[in-house]
């Protein structure tokens, strides 16, 4: 299992098109995919999950991976935080 904290950087937040990146990207991975905030643990892989979070710029967040691919997964879904989602979303 490997975790990291990120960041919401860019200005809309979590709202539906980078969800939705965000998902899918995941869903590409075979290793689970867990988000932990406000003290919730929700489905990574879940666009319903990911939308109750209501992240807004600013928000933190810990990522949770685990399984054959997690450190892949990780970092690729840390990139997608770093680059803010640019041309993705």
């Amino acid at each position: 299992m490997v975790k990291k904290k990120v960041t919401v950087k860019n200005s809309a937040g979590l709202h539906t098109r980078p969800a939705a990146v965000l998902v899918q990207l995941a869903s590409e991975f075979e290793a689970e995919f867990h988000i932990h905030m406000y003290g919730y643990r929700i489905n990574g892989k879940s666009i319903l999950g990911v939308m109750t979070l209501a992240a807004d710029e600013g928000s933190e967040m810990e990522l949770e991976f685990d399984g054959p691919d997690e450190q892949e997964a990780l970092d690729a879904v840390v990139k997608l935080f770093d680059d803010e989602f640019e041309d993705k979303a």
